[in-house]
């Protein structure tokens, strides 16, 4: 432990720190510090590309992969073998794995493979061989089977859920369908983009609210309580900067506030253009009422990307949306407004034939991205390359970020999945404290 970290610790123990600020801190420095595990090791029993990777929500403590030769795998990130618990470099073999030799394993690759949000009793797999399965944890057997009109890209559950079971389903075909594991049917399905599903994404605010990204170039959002989409992202709507936080506008006087609208009214009646919202026409006219979106064929035609979309992440607080491109460009969307807000990551060349997956830090300070064969790590709000992960020896597929210990999780065409952990140095690994947390007279 560097001398930082002590400081951090004697400034708790003093109370200049409060208990929430320590943590973060302390996550932070952790997170700088990420380098190639030098402690522990996945050992991938796939013989193909590893597609998509997941740790379960609950206990962090499950990683579910899956990858191109048909195989779906579990792994224990916290306890590895017993006879290599007490090793400092522990391998962690995965607990079962369901591949072709199973009875019910998918024909083609597996291009997704998630936990059910609330506990680890249940996973769902969607494969090019056009099916999603629901399996049972224990008994590694297929409880529910969904038939799909072609390759499944991506699957995903609401984490915010209540009210319902349903599996968001992005496949070759326009339409992006609904489906319910308590019924074992497709509850709807959603009609709007014009070509291939390649992610989708549900909201963090709204267990209603789904994000999709098309390989038209759009990215809509839905509320699934009502048919068609209610936002298309636009990359000509833009804003610059960040929205202040709800804690800082809050603090506005009614004085204050006054002047602002008085300002934006001001601003109207002038010689600028004020934006419409998305879904709202001009109030002149015949037509003042609000129209759909799906019925503004300029609005409907929007697109996020010159290309593919092939990525969404949604950060933490369900306020802003990352997406990538097979334009090899990263955008970071404000929700609320649907605008992009224009910042400018720096130069990445992304994987443009299948979907990416993005990850974030638990503050969405971070977001790491597949680029071809390393993983970059991009400051969310200025977009400058934070660091540079480099260890697979093919393109990278997929990351997951592991909230609990801070460590990232990838995956790539290599076969392998690669652990990346903060530094721990040898008197870590032995058990031992830094000299001077240690005092002169012990033996």
């Amino acid at each position: 432990m560097h001398t930082h970290v002590w400081k951090q610790i004697r400034d708790r123990e003093d109370g200049k720190v409060r208990a929430k600020h320590f943590a973060n801190r302390i996550k932070s420095y952790r997170i700088s510090q990420l380098q190639l595990a030098n402690h522990k090791d996945i050992v991938s029993p796939h013989k193909g590309a590893v597609n998509s990777l997941q740790i379960d929500s609950t206990e962090g403590r499950y990683l579910l992969s899956a990858a191109s030769d048909a195989s779906v795998a579990v792994y224990d990130v916290q306890r590895s073998a017993a006879s290599e618990a007490a090793a400092a470099f522990c391998k962690h073999r995965c607990l079962f794995v369901v591949d072709k030799q199973h009875q019910q394993a998918h024909k083609y690759a597996v291009s997704t493979a998630i936990w059910y949000p609330i506990d680890t009793g249940l996973f769902v797999t969607g494969s090019y061989d056009h099916h999603i399965n629901v399996w049972d944890t224990n008994t590694t057997q297929v409880v529910v089977n969904f038939k799909m009109p072609g390759k499944v890209h991506r699957t995903a559950m609401s984490n915010l859920s209540t009210s319902h079971m349903l599996i968001a389903a992005g496949t070759e075909d326009v339409q992006v369908r609904l489906c319910d594991i308590a019924s074992g049917a497709f509850a709807h399905t959603l009609s709007g983009h014009r070509d291939g599903v390649m992610t989708v994404e549900w909201s963090n605010s709204s267990e209603w609210v789904l994000i999709t990204g098309g390989c038209d170039g759009a990215i809509r959002f839905w509320d699934i309580r009502r048919a068609g989409c209610f936002q298309v992202l636009d990359q000509s709507q833009t804003q610059l900067g960040r929205r202040p936080p709800i804690l800082k506008r809050s603090m506005l006087t009614k004085d204050s506030s006054a002047k602002l609208r008085g300002a934006q009214k001001k601003h109207a009646n002038g010689s600028g253009s004020r934006q419409q919202p998305i879904g709202r026409v001009p109030s002149k006219g015949p037509m003042k009422q609000r129209l759909h979106p799906g019925m503004l064929s300029t609005q409907d035609r929007a697109t996020a990307h010159y290309g593919a979309v092939t990525g969404l992440k949604a950060t933490e607080d369900g306020m802003y949306l990352l997406s990538a491109g097979s334009d090899s460009r990263l955008r970071l969307w404000d929700v609320q407004s649907g605008c992009n807000t224009l910042v400018n990551f720096e130069t990445v060349r992304l994987q443009i034939n299948k979907p990416l997956q993005l990850a974030t830090t638990q503050d969405s300070a971070l977001v790491f991205v597949p680029c071809m064969r390393s993983v970059k790590a991009f400051d969310m709000w200025s977009g400058n390359t934070y660091t540079v992960l480099r260890g697979h020896y093919e393109c990278v597929n997929s990351c997951w970020f592991n909230q609990q210990d801070q460590e990232l999780y990838t995956g790539g065409n290599d076969r392998q999945i690669l652990v990346w952990s903060p530094a721990r140095s040898i008197d870590d690994e032995m058990g031992e404290g830094p000299a001077e947390d240690q005092d002169n007279w012990s033996s």
